[in-house]
């Protein structure tokens, strides 16, 4: 099938849900992928941050194969062993107490409102039932978890009404959300790094004044490390940076690998809220998708795999720094944004991709999610391609 015939089925078919570049991609291999005449892209984006590992990489190739080949799907009314060594995995390293997975981010935030919730009722009775949420934030694309992101560009009217209980204040202002704290509040919910804001870190005073006045009353804090989570930062976790202990993470995207899988933590004080029937997932804790995410895991964790990314990270930010018609660099690890004197994210992506190389945007900036694992020479290919589109 070549690139025409493809767009073509695919127009004919899907709905209209996204404005896809003039790109097909058939195959890859690390941070290599092909299209259907056969041209390599250097993939700066992973999938949206998804395959943290590149494309097919082989031990994830074959802990995903040897899992299909032996259970693909179990009902969570049984326990199966590849789901229950990665939740073992998962809060041993992280720390938290249990998880439950899922399929998405969206899911896996979906699930932390409905146990801050539950918790609050069972501890506060009804009434305490507000989640606040951050201006510019970015949480999923349910009813949900749209109305949890705080963007109003996100919020048309065609989608109303949308649901009740939450509240936003500005990412930064400590007093916004003292006032917010109005005795309805049982979470608030935080991106320590806004990506689909445009790659904006909080600042860690911040956070930390946050924590700190929400353990005063009893608010739980939810950090969303659907992109921030897994290594991308340098840490298995963006909240290792800032020196906290949330009562939520939530996670997905890079943990899988390539397949779909969410995860929600959280810590002691809430292990016990959930009870059989208060929530569930049909394909959540899929045999295969775990296996392959445990295989993420056990790569992604290691100390030297982690300063490889700090060091990946420090490289690429300087080089860009240096390039033309870049304003600034923000982001921490393989997680940047490139802010442009004069031209949008939009017009260097469709560029850069006429040039061979792949590259995401957030607002107006550029927006870069390599694979965690790419080699340097793949980084310095990346970077040259960039580094010529934005000198046109």
């Amino acid at each position: 099938m070549n690139f025409e015939q493809l767009k073509a089925l695919d127009q004919g078919s899907a709905m209209s849900t996204y404005a896809r570049f003039d790109l097909g991609i058939v195959r890859g291999c690390g941070a290599t992928a092909y299209d259907a005449q056969g041209r390599a892209y250097i993939d700066f984006s992973s999938g949206i941050g998804v395959n943290s590992l590149g494309y097919c990489e082989p031990g994830w190739v074959r802990a995903v194969c040897e899992q299909a080949q032996t259970l693909q799907h179990t009902s969570n009314l049984y326990y199966n062993p590849a789901t229950a060594r990665l939740t073992d995995r998962l809060t041993s390293l992280t720390g938290m107490a249990r998880v439950f997975m899922c399929n998405s981010g969206a899911e896996a935030n979906e699930c932390a409102v409905k146990l801050s919730r539950k918790y609050s009722y069972d501890t506060y009775g009804a009434g305490r039932h507000t989640i606040v949420t951050l201006r510019n934030s970015f949480h999923g694309r349910t009813m949900q978890t749209l109305t949890a992101t705080g963007q109003d560009a996100l919020h048309p009217d065609c989608f109303k009404p949308y649901v009740p209980g939450y509240v936003y204040v500005p990412a930064g202002d400590i007093q916004a959300f003292r006032a917010a704290c109005d005795g309805s509040v049982c979470a608030v919910m935080l991106e320590l790094i806004q990506g689909e804001g445009g790659v904006v870190p909080l600042e860690q005073e911040y956070v930390r004044a946050v924590c700190e006045l929400a353990r005063q009353q009893d608010i739980l804090v939810i950090v969303d490390e659907v992109q921030t989570g897994m290594a991308r930062t340098g840490k298995l976790l963006a909240c290792e940076h800032y020196g906290i202990r949330p009562d939520i993470v939530t996670l997905a995207k890079g943990l899988g690998g390539g397949l779909p899988i969410g995860a929600c933590l959280c810590n002691e004080k809430l292990q016990n809220v959930m009870t059989p029937g208060s929530h569930g997932s049909t394909f959540g804790g899929n045999p295969v998708v775990c296996a392959g995410a445990d295989y993420v895991l056990s790569v992604i964790s290691q100390p030297d795999f982690l300063s490889e990314v700090t060091r990946k990270g420090t490289y690429m930010r300087e080089e860009i720094a240096a390039m033309p018609g870049v304003r600034s660099v923000r982001g921490l690890g393989m997680m940047l944004g490139i802010e442009l004197t004069h031209r949008t994210g939009a017009q260097v992506a469709k560029e850069c991709i006429e040039q061979g190389l792949i590259v995401l945007t957030a607002k107006e900036l550029v927006r870069l999610l390599p694979p965690l694992n790419s080699s340097d020479a793949e980084l310095k290919q990346g970077l040259e391609i960039l580094r010529r589109v934005l000198a046109q």
